[in-house]
């Protein structure tokens, strides 16, 4: 995999922790800071948040239909694989 370099502007605390770190660890900054990049990714699923969680039914249909219209906007126009569409 080949390395591709970026510029970042941090606090010099923040900086020197990462060097007292990297020490050691006996690694290198890069390695730190890599490592806390993938970390911090890897916690994020990429999935939107949404706020609100509607089940059953309603006499009122164009509720359903605005539900529906707000989760795909939402969700980006995806699908959940095991929800068969209407």
């Amino acid at each position: 995999m080949a390395l591709k370099r970026t510029t970042i502007l941090a606090d010099p605390d923040l900086l020197d922790r990462v060097d007292r770190l990297a020490h050691r660890r006996r690694t290198t900054k890069t390695a730190v800071i890599t490592a806390a990049l993938e970390a911090y990714l890897a916690s994020d699923d990429g999935g939107p948040r949404l706020t609100f969680l509607g089940v059953g039914r309603s006499g009122h249909g164009r509720l359903s239909l605005d539900g529906r219209s707000i989760a795909r906007r939402e969700l980006g126009g995806r699908r959940r694989a095991d929800v068969p569409p209407r």
